[in-house]
């Protein structure tokens, strides 16, 4: 896909490419939209509008650029290669737009700008009301058959989001975040083109894993991160951080950057100086005072409880966010790093709020946070220390061998008690949100795993009273 940088094609040979939608710090009102190009174009723009036919709104379209290197496994000198290649990311942000509708968009620019003939893809904003709604997310994607597999299943769910759990190319192949690690650029290309047909028309929430530090772009290695994606919620920021908080909904989403914390690969270990973990306290607090917000959910990619062979737990998890987790009441976390599916009963300080097999249903409030690992969203399984127990195949195994990152890094042997499901095989994670409509009703989130063929392998239910306020006396 990619020119050198010197060529400049006339605008009409150059076809966009590599769709994908990210919600604004407000999703009932803001998306952006963002795209690649094989080579430098003049005047790119957005078209938008609520008719296929009528698409009469243009926005410009800011142009990021990437110059990336060549760079082999040991290689500590990338630089001396020289630029290989330039990438070209365009972005533009729709504002104003009215909750609940769909809008139609085109993509373009100088020399290629016949809204008639062009491709044309939908989007639709978060509602205003508490209708119900769905969500899906998984981590630890790459490029392969089974990803691009993967983009069916998720569509078939109709989502209203994707939450993408970190691990996303693998065009950073080593993960440790270091200079002399192996890249190919060009892997990027390949990734956009393979999600294109999801993301295209349902927003993709990604949090960033340890593949996505790529150590020749920035000191936290997230520069060329910056111009694939955008990370919302800090629109103060000209560079807003890699962890944001949305409100969909009934629902509080909270993407964080475990990087920061990790002990087991500790490349951006403390970048934030705690920066970080103090707007996660105070965005939690917001988050559980606000009388719209049932549940909290939060994605991030190293496991604070996981027992595969892997990597297992990660302590710094445990030691800067569960606490607070419990503090505020969240009632899910989603993760990746550990390449399969693994639910813990609710915990609350590590210890299990009681078990909870397929089929339960679960009060967070009194219970605890669930936990779940979907790191199987496309690339190689791991393995786990025990057999799988998942719906239909149960094999509980209330004690099992499994190790935990502390604060060295090295990795501690520890007993889990709080493994419920485990399930070695591609697999794809559903939230349904069902609001409660009165004050005092039940809200729940049907919490599901999917094999990659659509099985259910796991169902829980997540239940708390509707936050919402009763109406005022006349």
């Amino acid at each position: 896909m990619l020119l050198a940088a010197t060529e400049v094609p006339a605008g009409r040979s150059v076809r966009p490419a590599g769709r994908h939608l990210a919600f604004g710090a407000d999703p009932s009102s803001q998306m952006s939209v963002a795209w690649q190009v094989p080579a430098r174009v003049r005047g790119p723009f957005m078209r938008i509008g609520e008719s296929p036919s009528d698409l009469s709104q243009q926005i410009a379209a800011e142009v990021r650029t990437i110059a990336s290197l060549r760079v082999d496994a040991g290689n500590a000198s990338p630089a001396a290669s020289g630029p290989a290649v330039e990438q070209y990311y365009l972005h533009a942000a729709a504002e104003r737009l009215q909750p609940g509708r769909t809008y139609y968009y085109s993509v373009g620019h100088r020399g290629n700008d016949d809204p008639q003939a062009s491709w044309t893809g939908t989007f639709t904003t978060a509602p205003s009301d508490r209708r119900p709604f769905t969500f899906t997310a998984f981590g630890d994607q790459g490029v392969s058959p089974r990803a691009a597999r993967a983009h069916a299943l998720i569509r078939a769910q109709h989502p209203a989001f994707h939450l993408h759990a970190g691990d996303i190319s693998y065009a950073e192949s080593s993960g440790n975040g270091l200079i002399t690690d192996s890249y190919d650029s060009r892997v990027w290309d390949s990734f956009f083109t393979q999600i294109e047909p999801a993301a295209a028309r349902i927003p993709w929430q990604v949090a960033v894993g340890n593949h996505e530090m790529e150590a020749w772009y920035s000191a936290d290695g997230y520069g060329a991160q910056h111009a694939r994606f955008d990370f919302p919620g800090h629109a103060a920021s000209s560079t807003p951080p890699t962890y944001y908080s949305l409100r969909y909904g009934n629902v509080g989403l909270v993407s964080l950057d475990a990087n920061d914390v990790s002990n087991e690969i500790p490349a951006n270990r403390g970048y934030s100086g705690g920066a970080q973990t103090r707007w996660l306290a105070d965005t939690l607090a917001a988050l559980r005072g606000d009388p719209d917000v049932d549940f909290i959910v939060a994605y991030f990619h190293h496991c604070g409880y996981c027992t595969c062979t892997s990597h297992g737990s990660e302590g710094g998890v445990r030691e800067h966010w569960v606490p607070l987790f419990d503090q505020h009441g969240v009632d899910l976390v989603i993760n990746g790093h550990n390449h399969i599916f693994e639910r813990t009963d609710p915990l609350r300080g590590g210890s299990s709020g009681g078990p909870a097999p397929a089929g339960s249903t679960i009060r967070p409030a009194s219970q605890g946070t669930t936990y779940i690992t979907a790191g199987s969203g496309g690339i190689g399984l791991y393995e786990f220390p025990a057999p799988d127990s998942y719906a239909g195949q149960v094999a509980d195994s209330d004690a099992l061998t499994s190790h935990v990152h502390p604060a060295d890094g090295a990795a501690v042997r520890e007993t889990a008690t709080w493994s419920r499901v485990r399930y070695t095989g591609y697999c794809l994670l559903a939230v349904d949100s069902e609001p409660g409509q009165q004050p005092g009703a039940d809200s729940t989130l049907i919490v599901r795993g999917l094999a990659d063929d659509g099985t259910e392998i796991d169902r829980v239910i997540l239940t708390r009273p509707a936050s919402i306020l009763p109406a005022a006396d006349c």
